[in-house]
């Protein structure tokens, strides 16, 4: 499909339709049908500028349903599951519920595009790129502005522990790689090797405690100490942080169930709207159509708040439009549009029991208590928030695709770049602020611990729904020497923290923020310069 943009722009229409490899897998929009028939030739800026803006919207997309949906229910329902994530109470459940609930609902965007991109062996470059390419960024960037905003003493265990599992997780992938394939027995060890790394942070944190004797561990020299008392919760409205609640009568008045409706849809704030800078109001109102729909079809349990966040109008509705989402994403709508004995749409049969449900549930409940078995919403909100960033992702692997196509780019530089970078810019703002605000060590240990779950679950996961029965395999040809460049340099960036970090005894400064970003800087343009063939292996 690359050899489009060789033929005459009269062409390029009949080259595309008629391409079985031009063929996109999954979505709803074809892009490249669009750019090359849809828009005339003369047109075709003004098309990579629409296809831009919609790209960095799909990361808008993916960053508000994993922030404000999809961990909120991942947290409900370890709450439901009885693993406690307080940190106060130093129990065993706590690490467990950070690497694995707490990793899941972080690299949600990751590992659900790295299944998306190995469904197809045309975007296989981009999961590899997009996973190594992530893990440069965070080990580098992320970690040396931590260091740079911040001068603190890493925890040497944890440090040591994460970068080792995360050698082991990069050597495995450069092995698969080396080999061309990865077969049942490597996709499961990658997911064993996770599992491993579990029971070992459990295991670790079990005699660390039992060495201190239950209590908090002493701050290090450069840092605070950690507040063991109950957090601060940021003011919490309707399903997040953004729907605040923040005036509340002083005496409780029933409200009709039109108003808990309209008051739960609304994803506004006005008084914190008013209070805001401009450029808040101004991101706020890309986020407010993502925001409206997501509301509409994605149930939120909160926990922390004394009804669960149940309000029942809105809920009911969540029992007809969440089935409804998921049959109408799933594998693009192909089974929601599929008929029943050629006659009854699946989807006509979903709307009519959900419909049955939700009046019955709207009958049989009030809107002051939620009822007993309210945890059954989390389980659907987690459901439905899943198939909103699959099916976000899957559009974002498709126009990465199709950018890749118009400027002639591997699906590997895409990867690292882009998608790498969309990715990684929530975990980037997070915990740097973190950092700011006193907390360094924290931040600079979810560097390691978090993208160790995005390797080994989204290569091991990705490869391992892939394959069937008869084909027990699945082909990881790396397309360039891009590949062999971008696992060097994660090796290599992991090998200088591992010998660096413990030669400054765990205190890390200014300086060593600065090589981590400048090893990323130099690192960056070996990458362009070799996808653009001014590094290239001489063949004799």
């Amino acid at each position: 499909c690359w050899e489009v943009r060789k033929h005459n722009s009269s062409e390029w229409c009949h080259f595309i339709r008629s391409n079985p490899d031009c063929r996109l897998d999954g979505g709803f929009l074809d892009y490249l049908d669009g750019v090359f028939c849809v828009f005339p030739p003369r047109l075709l800026p003004l098309a990579v500028t629409l296809y831009a803006l919609w790209l960095l919207y799909l990361f808008i997309i993916l960053g508000v349903t994993a922030e404000k949906f999809f961990c909120p229910n991942l947290s409900a329902i370890s709450t439901n599951l009885k693993l406690s994530h307080n940190v106060a109470v130093f129990s065993l459940t706590s690490p467990l519920h950070g690497v694995t609930f707490l990793a899941f609902g972080n690299g949600a965007p990751d590992v659900f595009s790295a299944v998306v991109a190995f469904s197809d062996p045309r975007t296989a470059g981009l999961a590899i790129g997009a996973v190594f390419g992530a893990g440069v960024f965070v080990t580098t960037v992320v970690a040396g502005g931590i260091a740079l905003v911040k001068p603190f003493t890493a925890a040497s265990r944890p440090f040591l522990r994460d970068v080792i599992f995360y050698m082991v997780a990069v050597f495995l992938t450069f092995m698969v790689l080396y080999l061309g394939r990865i077969r049942l027995g490597e996709a499961l060890g990658y997911l064993g090797l996770y599992v491993f790394y579990v029971l070992t942070v459990v295991l670790c944190t079990w005699i660390h405690r039992r060495q201190r004797g239950d209590g908090p561990a002493p701050p290090g020299p450069w840092e605070p100490e950690m507040p063991t008392d109950v957090e601060e919760p940021e003011p919490s409205g309707t399903n997040s942080g953004d729907y605040g609640e923040e005036y509340r009568p002083l005496l409780p008045s029933q409200e009709t169930s039109l108003r808990i409706l309209t008051t739960a849809l609304s994803p506004l704030d006005y008084r914190k709207w008013r209070r805001k800078p401009w450029y808040w109001r101004l991101f706020k109102a890309f986020k407010v159509p993502v925001e409206l729909v997501l509301l509409l079809t994605v149930p939120v349990v909160d926990p922390d708040k004394d009804d669960l966040n149940w309000k029942r109008p809105l809920n009911c509705l969540h029992i007809l439009t969440s089935p409804l989402l998921c049959i109408l994403t799933l594998k693009s709508g192909a089974y929601g549009l599929y008929q029943i004995q050629g006659v009854f749409p699946v989807w006509g049969l979903v709307t009519l029991v959900g419909s049955v449900l939700a009046i019955a549930i709207f009958i049989t409940t009030s809107n002051e208590e939620p009822p007993k078995y309210h945890c059954v919403f989390a389980f659907l909100g987690f459901l439905a928030s899943a198939m909103w960033i699959n099916a976000a992702a899957t559009e974002l692997v498709n126009i990465l695709r199709t950018l890749g196509i118009i400027f002639q780019l591997s699906n590997t530089v895409l990867g690292l770049t882009l998608l790498a970078w969309g990715n990684s810019i929530g975990d980037t703002f997070s915990d740097l602020t973190m950092a700011r605000q006193g907390y360094p060590r924290m931040a600079f240990s979810a560097c390691f611990g978090g993208i160790i779950f995005n390797i080994l679950v989204g290569v091991g996961l990705g490869c391992l729904l892939q394959m069937t029965s008869s084909q027990p395999l699945v082909k990881l040809e790396p397309d360039s020497l891009l590949v062999w460049v971008l696992a060097g340099a994660l090796g290599l960036s992991l090998v200088f923290s591992f010998v660096s970090v413990p030669a400054q005894c765990f205190q890390l400064g200014k300086a060593y923020g600065i090589c981590l970003i400048a090893y990323y800087l130099a690192f960056l343009c070996v990458a362009l310069l070799t996808e653009f063939r001014v590094i290239r292996l001489s063949t004799p």
